[in-house]
């Protein structure tokens, strides 16, 4: 239930805070003074969209808070739940809009996303007004009121969860019959590509190895002189680096004879002349294996032009050859396998159209007992509120065969879709004589008012919705309609908060509470100012609806007799 909405620097409301309660509360005002305004902050607060447009002239920010008392059956108590916040009986959504259109969104004052505020208002409130017009003219919801009232909801979303568990099949199955159409030219590539792998024979690293070789090769009279020179320099030349080190050692070694402290000199001496001897014979041995093979060298860059060939064709690299490699092997194995994969996947396909069509022709019957029904509670509903004569029925259109993607999307020459293998139309005749047609072609918004309005009322007992908001209920309709129009949403108010906005005093007679809306202007400026309205008040406020600006003692004692004759009924049936 919308306890408590606060509105600041909003259209023309600067500061404006109303307070709600249970069963029917009336606003009503002139027009201009704002009642628009309060829908369109409560709408914002359900998750519209916002515009920096929306804020007060010469104000930064705009601000909406709404707080709701949700009971322990609230799908916004799971919501919440699955998101982390506490249990609480008490959400307070609050909605900064900003002139940088770096909007903000708060639940329980912790900053929120529009995608969550969407999920937790989703059943919170209901707005019957222009846009709800516009929706109920839509076919495509006519098919979800109709399993919405004949409580087969669980049904359908059994059916469509079965619908997208074979749609990936059935990707799968034109995915491996399109393998299977191209499947000997497809095997006759990756053997190729296989077999040109293997007789490459390529090592771990072999493209490393063979630059370091090839390197080698090209410098070898360099490398062949530098070795040289080394040993000479080191070892084999007159006065070598070896053969001094050699004498200054023995000269040490009779010095450490006199003085012990020279010993570690001597012997730290006499290891690095091992350690040059042993370069020098590793120089030695690396010259002598030097050569200059121009064969060599000339396999060596073809071999390493294949390996470049082969790395630009299957990845970058000789490890992703390789893994390239393997992922042929697995293709192949799986092509072999074709064959069982589509027959596999053809069984599975079969078992889940026989489960999918088994819950289409379900849901199909229920819907025609339904749709009888459905239109019987309607035409009753529109005969309550001074549509007597009106007729109604729900025609149903199988849905083409040929606009399904799949033969296993089909059954009896008609397609499946995700809710089922009918679309749903409302036709309606609302004068004697005249033929059914669609509830689109109706042109009175009075009596598209009274159809939503008797749609309300029979879904009173499945609507989820705990707050019901009717704006425009009065577009189009007078004196007695009035009447009943406003009997009907007293009824409503025994099973949810409804809340109405209306130009009519048939209709506000009806409310168990009554805001009056106007507005003010201060200082060059206008605002929008809202008043609960006494016992006495009110009589003002309906002379005031009923006789314009004049307002006359008999007005008001029309006023009054209206409101001291107003009984609500007891039940909605």
């Amino acid at each position: 239930m919308l306890s408590e909405l606060s509105i600041k620097n909003f259209a023309i409301i600067d500061d404006l805070t109303i307070r709600f309660s249970e069963g029917l509360t009336i606003f009503s005002g002139e027009t201009g003074a704002g009642k628009s305004i309060i829908i369109n902050a409560v709408n914002l607060l359900l998750g519209s969209r916002a515009s920096a447009k929306m804020i007060r002239t010469g104000a930064e920010t705009a601000e909406l808070q709404a707080l709701f008392h949700l009971p322990e059956n609230s799908p916004a108590v799971g919501v919440l739940a699955a998101h982390g916040y506490e249990e609480t009986e008490a959400l307070l959504i609050r909605r900064i809009i900003s002139a940088n259109n770096r909007h903000k969104i708060y639940i329980n004052d912790r900053l929120a996303t529009m995608q969550l505020l969407a999920e937790v208002t989703d059943n919170l409130a209901a707005i019957s007004g222009q846009h709800e017009h516009q929706r109920l003219l839509k076919e495509s919801r006519h098919l979800l009121i109709l399993d919405q009232f004949a409580g087969l909801m669980p049904l359908r979303d059994e059916l469509c969860q079965c619908y997208h568990k074979t749609l990936p099949l059935i990707q799968k199955l034109n995915e491996l019959q399109n393998s299977r159409d191209r499947q000997d030219e497809h095997i006759e590539l990756l053997t190729y590509q296989k077999q040109e792998i293997d007789d490459a024979g390529i090592a771990p690293d072999e493209d490393a190895l063979l630059k370091e070789e090839l390197a080698r090769l090209k410098h070898s009279e360099m490398l062949y002189q530098t070795t040289c020179s080394g040993v000479e320099t080191l070892y084999s030349a007159d006065g070598a680096v070896s053969e001094r080190i050699s004498e200054i050692c023995k000269a040490l070694e009779k010095a450490a004879g006199i003085d012990p402290a020279l010993s570690p000199a001597s012997e730290a001496l006499a290891d690095i002349a091992v350690r040059i001897e042993d370069v020098a014979d590793r120089l030695r041995s690396y010259s002598d294996g030097l050569s200059f093979d121009e064969r060599r060298m000339e396999e060596i860059e073809a071999r390493l032009d294949l390996l470049t060939r082969l790395k630009r064709k299957y990845g970058g690299s000789l490890a992703s050859i390789s893994d390239y490699r393997e992922k042929i092997s697995r293709e192949l194995s799986d092509l072999e396998n074709l064959s069982e994969s589509i027959a596999d996947t053809e069984k599975a396909l079969e078992k889940e159209k026989d489960h999918l069509v088994g819950l289409c022709r379900s849901l199909s019957e229920k819907r025609r007992k339904a749709a009888d029904k459905l239109a019987r509670r309607i035409e009753s509903e529109l005969h309550s509120l001074k549509m007597k004569n009106t007729r109604f029925s729900v025609v149903f259109d199988e849905i083409p065969a040929a606009q399904t993607p799949s033969p296993y999307l089909c059954v009896d020459q008609k397609g499946i879709a995700e809710t089922g293998m009918e679309r749903a139309k409302f036709m309606i005749a609302p004068n004697p004589g005249e033929e059914l047609r669609p509830l689109s072609t109706i042109a009175s918004g009075g009596e598209l008012s009274r159809v939503i309005l008797g749609l309300k009322a029979i879904m009173a007992d499945t609507d989820t919705s705990s707050t019901l908001i009717f704006d425009e209920v009065d577009a189009g309709i007078g004196g007695e309609v009035a009447e009943m129009v406003g009997k009907k949403l007293a009824e409503l108010s025994r099973l949810h908060q409804v809340i109405c906005i209306t130009h009519l005093a048939q209709i506000a007679k009806f409310g168990d509470h009554h805001h009056k809306i106007s507005k003010e202007t201060h200082a060059q400026r206008t605002r929008t100012l809202i008043e609960v309205l006494n016992d006495e008040d009110r009589v003002e406020e309906t002379a005031r609806m009923l006789g314009g600006a004049e307002i006359t003692a008999t007005t008001r004692q029309h006023a009054r007799e209206m409101l001291n004759k107003q009984q609500k009924p007891l039940n909605i049936n």
